[in-house]
C-alpha cells in the first residue's frame, strides 16, 4: 500500500469506530464546540505522523487537549470546559499506520464537568481525539489547567502530568503554519508549529521527560455533522485507493 493509501486508510478505521461509539447514543445527540487546541508529542518538529511517516523517536508520545469555548451536546451545555488525550505509538509506527494498536490512549476529562457534562465529554473526546485507537484505553476526570505567560502555553494534568510549549516564527514572520496535512482531520486542517519546553508524564505505566519536541496550536470549531461526513468522505477515498 503507498503511504497516502495508509494515510487515508488508517482515518477510515479511526472516524469509523469513532462514529460507531457516537451512534451509539440512543437518540443519536447532535453536538458542536468551538475553542482551542493544545497539543505536544515526543517528535521532533513537525511531527511526521500528520505526514503519514515514522516518528523521530521510537515512538510517537503526546497529548491533544481541547479546551471549550462554547459548546452543546443536545441540551448540555459545555462551554468553559475541557477533554484531552495522551497516547502513545508502538515502536516504529505512525499514529496513523498503527491505529486501533496504539500502546495506550488515556482519556483525561474536566473535573469541574457535571455528570451530564462529563458523559457528553466523554463521546466528544471519542468521536474527536481517537476513540478506539488502542485496546489500552482508560478514563480519568482531573484538573486540566491552563496558563500562558507571554508565549508560553502551560497545560497541567495534576499528577498525571503536565506539557508546555511555545509557537516558532515563520521565515516569512508571523506564525509557522501547517495547513491541510495528508492525515488533515477536521481538528488538525490548519495549526500553528512551534516547540515544546517540557512535556512530562507519569500514568499507562509512562514515565515522560522531554523537550525541544512537537508543539502545536490551533483553533476549532466542530460539530457532530462536520465528523459524519468527514467519515462518509474517508470511506469514499479507501473505495478509491482499493481499487488502484
Amino acid at each position: 500500500m503507498t503511504k497516502l493509501g495508509a494515510v487515508v486508510g488508517g482515518l477510515v478505521v479511526l472516524v469509523a469506530i469513532a462514529s460507531i461509539g457516537a451512534a451509539g447514543d440512543a437518540p443519536k445527540t447532535p453536538w458542536k464546540i468551538t475553542g482551542q487546541l493544545e497539543e505536544a508529542c515526543s517528535c521532533s518538529s513537525a511531527c511526521p505522523c500528520w505526514f503519514g511517516s515514522k516518528p523521530t523517536k521510537m515512538t510517537c508520545g503526546g497529548g491533544q487537549f481541547l479546551f471549550i469555548t462554547n459548546g452543546t451536546y443536545g441540551n448540555v451545555k459545555l462551554d468553559g470546559l475541557s477533554v484531552g488525550s495522551m497516547a502513545q505509538s508502538p515502536e516504529g509506527k505512525s499514529m496513523m499506520d498503527s491505529f486501533g494498536s496504539w500502546n495506550f490512549n488515556y482519556y483525561y476529562i474536566d473535573d469541574k464537568a457535571t455528570p451530564e457534562q462529563r458523559a457528553a465529554l466523554k463521546v466528544i473526546g471519542e468521536t474527536v481525539l481517537a476513540g478506539g485507537a488502542s485496546p489500552k484505553s482508560e478514563v480519568r476526570y482531573v484538573p486540566i489547567v491552563r496558563t500562558t505567560e507571554g508565549k508560553e502555553h502551560s497545560i497541567s494534568l495534576a499528577k498525571y502530568g503536565k506539557f508546555s510549549g511555545h509557537l516558532i516564527e515563520g521565515g516569512l514572520g508571523g506564525a509557522s503554519r501547517i495547513i491541510n496535512p495528508p492525515g488533515a482531520d477536521p481538528l488538525h486542517h490548519e495549526y500553528s508549529q512551534g516547540e515544546s519546553t517540557k512535556i512530562a508524564y507519569n500514568d499507562a505505566g509512562q514515565d515522560w521527560s522531554f523537550s525541544g519536541s512537537n508543539y502545536m496550536f490551533g483553533t476549532f470549531e466542530l460539530d457532530s455533522e462536520q465528523y459524519e461526513k468527514y467519515a462518509s468522505g474517508l470511506a469514499q477515498k479507501m473505495a478509491a485507493t482499493k481499487k488502484k
